[in-house]
């Protein structure tokens, strides 16, 4: 008979195995072993899960173990991804949309006193990108109030935020850092700071973004990730909010994750306060167990322990997937650099423009470093095509492609509806003509490390072969 140790070795063994044989196609792009790309049979995907026999053998190795809710795992890569940031605390969510759904609802916490985001408050946000980084402001009956984005650096235009501004009603701002472009941190930090206003960056496209040589989700008072199969690291599903430095906020935080729970006891624990059955909150007797308090209406948002386990080995990885990212950005933009005059291309905020030896900044002394999470492209007006003729070539070419996310999200349907129905629920600061361009010009292709360097190289070719061809 075979111990059990021994049939875990053997079954790992054949994992590794299995996933070598399987797998080729979710490898990185560089690695020898990497499936083998055919030129108008492959599909360039626009992103997509990077990784290899060690995630594998991590998700089964946990799955043995069957802890299976968040526990040790789950523990451990919470500490590493703090770790990395330099943040005070990363907790696990099962998405970067309740991520952002957990921390701006931390922050109604009545335990917040006068700082306590109440119905009605508002929050300056930014018209076009990912809806979940807005609907949480209106899900907890606050206001969000838009500000236009730049159309080359995709994020808020900064120089509007004055005037969204309210005394008196204007309490927080929440916007991403867009495609792995960091926003303009010290605008928006002197901005937040200057009026009391607490800040999250939703930075769930922008992991292991810099500036000034910080990491992007370190400025705020919380930020975002998600871990979505797209973004910079994934575990299928997955998010985390990052506490960066008040750790008042880590209990108000695991507690809209935990069901609103008052009790910090982490799953599988208890009485770790060693009083747990000597409190009396709110009108429940004395003594009631402080596992079955509730301060906040809650959620329980929590992942599973195995997804955790692929988190840890992604995240071994990750600087490799960041500079993998500027790699392949640098590639296509070189290899279109004769398209300007169809093309506005994106730029890193505090970039003023770009040449063949890098990017030329501006005179704030402000630089940043982007991990793109896309190459995004705007039709300019003089090209000889339209965007639906390009993104039908691309789809033709079977090059992966997307626009940015839900572009003005004033003109989606569920903004005019609740428009029509609420006109109170969202105030509009400015006119939007960068997002509406943003929606009607924009494209990106990938640049996740999955990318070879044939598939870079393909997409440079096809989009070349296409713009001469529409010149003619």
């Amino acid at each position: 008979m075979r111990t059990p140790e021994e049939i875990r070795k053997q079954i790992l063994e054949l994992t590794r195995e299995y996933s070598k044989a399987m797998h080729g196609n979710n490898l990185p792009g560089n690695d020898a072993e990497h499936a083998e790309f055919i030129p108008g049979e492959t599909v360039v995907p626009y992103a997509g899960r990077v990784f290899n026999s060690d995630e594998v053998e991590a998700a089964v190795r946990s799955t043995l173990d069957f802890w299976l809710t968040l526990g040790p795992e789950g523990d451990a890569f919470e500490k590493e991804l703090g770790a990395f940031l330099k943040v005070k605390r990363s907790l696990l969510v099962n998405s970067g949309s309740s991520a952002n759904l957990v921390a701006i609802s931390a922050l109604t916490s009545e335990k917040l006193g006068d700082r306590q985001l109440r119905p009605g408050d508002e929050v300056i946000t930014v018209a076009a990108g990912f809806p979940t980084t807005v609907a949480p402001i209106i899900q907890n009956r606050l206001v969000p109030v838009f500000i236009d984005n730049d159309p080359v650096t995709l994020n808020g235009r900064m120089d509007q935020l004055e005037e969204a501004y309210v005394e008196g009603k204007t309490k927080a701002v929440m916007m991403a850092h867009t495609l792995g472009n960091p926003f303009d941190l010290s605008v928006v930090t002197d901005f937040c700071k200057r009026h009391n206003l607490w800040l999250i960056e939703d930075n769930c496209d922008a992991l292991g973004c810099q500036y000034d040589g910080r990491f992007t989700g370190t400025f705020g008072d919380l930020s975002t990730q998600s871990f979505y199969p797209p973004h910079h690291l994934t575990m299928g599903e997955g998010g985390a909010v990052n506490v960066v430095k008040d750790m008042r906020l880590k209990v108000l935080v695991e507690s809209f994750r935990d069901w609103g729970r008052d009790c910090w006891c982490a799953s599988g624990k208890d009485n770790t306060c060693n009083k747990r059955f000597g409190w009396q909150l709110g009108e429940l007797p004395e003594g009631y167990d402080h596992k079955y308090i509730y301060s906040h209406l809650g959620y329980n948002l929590k992942p599973l322990d195995t997804q955790a386990a692929i988190g840890r080995e992604q995240l071994k990885k990750l600087p490799h997937f960041i500079q993998a990212r500027i790699d392949n950005w640098n590639l296509l933009r070189q290899g279109l650099a004769e398209f300007d005059d169809c093309f506005e291309f994106h730029l890193p905020t505090h970039a003023s423009g770009w040449s063949s030896e890098g990017f030329n900044w501006d005179g704030t002394g402000h630089k940043t470093v982007c991990s793109w999470f896309g190459f995004m492209m705007l039709i300019k007006s003089s090209a000889p095509f339209d965007r639906r003729e390009f993104v039908r070539m691309l789809d033709g070419a079977k090059i992966g492609n997307r626009m940015l996310f839900g572009g003005n999200l004033l003109r989606q349907p569920a903004f005019v509806t609740l428009k029509r129905q609420n006109p109170g629920a969202f105030r509009v600061a400015t006119t939007m003509e960068g997002a509406d361009r943003i929606m009607k010009e924009s494209v990106f292709v990938g640049t996740y490390p999955g990318l070879s360097g044939d598939m870079i190289q393909y997409m440079v070719e096809c989009i070349r072969n296409f713009v001469l061809k529409s010149r003619r």
